[in-house]
């Protein structure tokens, strides 16, 4: 395999996680805010049941190839870590991302599951937080700003 589809395909992948990851991200959202608007306990559970799925089945493993996937890729190309701020960033949105997942998303839905409540908001704002971050990760990896040479389609070639 040439170091060009090698790249290509560490791209590729670092794209579809990310895609997926941003998808369970919303749906989380979109459940979060729906279990916050249910009075049934049992529909309540229901909801709060599921969003602990997409979080450990589908948000844990996502949010870390997604990160590996990232480090993968500057270390194939040209776009290094520390050297450029725009990777800079998008690492440390990765990191608050899987920080919010492990610490306020996972005790919310501890809290909602153990029937204590009160952990709505959090839910909503946690899950929006990473909606917001991911969103942002992916305007940086387009504009990539501060790049030198303007806009213009760019390879990921060393």
């Amino acid at each position: 395999m040439t170091r060009r589809n090698l790249i290509k395909y560490a791209l590729s992948l670092h794209i579809i996680v990310s895609v997926a990851l941003l998808g369970d991200s919303a749906g989380y959202l979109a459940i979060a805010i729906k279990a916050s608007q249910q009075t049934d306990p049992l529909v309540i559970k229901t909801h709060y049941e599921i969003l602990q799925m997409l979080g450990f089945v589908f948000g844990v493993p996502l949010s870390f190839l997604a990160l590996l996937s990232g480090l993968w890729l500057t270390y194939l190309t040209k776009w290094k870590l520390l050297r450029y701020p725009w990777v800079t960033v998008k690492f440390l949105l990765i990191i608050t991302v899987i920080l919010v997942g492990a610490f306020i998303l996972r005790d919310g839905m501890d809290t909602m599951l153990h029937g204590k409540g009160g952990a709505e908001g959090r839910l909503i704002y946690g899950a929006v937080y990473d909606v917001l971050a991911l969103i942002l990760a992916t305007l940086l990896s387009v504009f990539k700003p501060g790049k030198r040479g303007g806009i213009k389609a760019e390879s990921n070639q060393p």
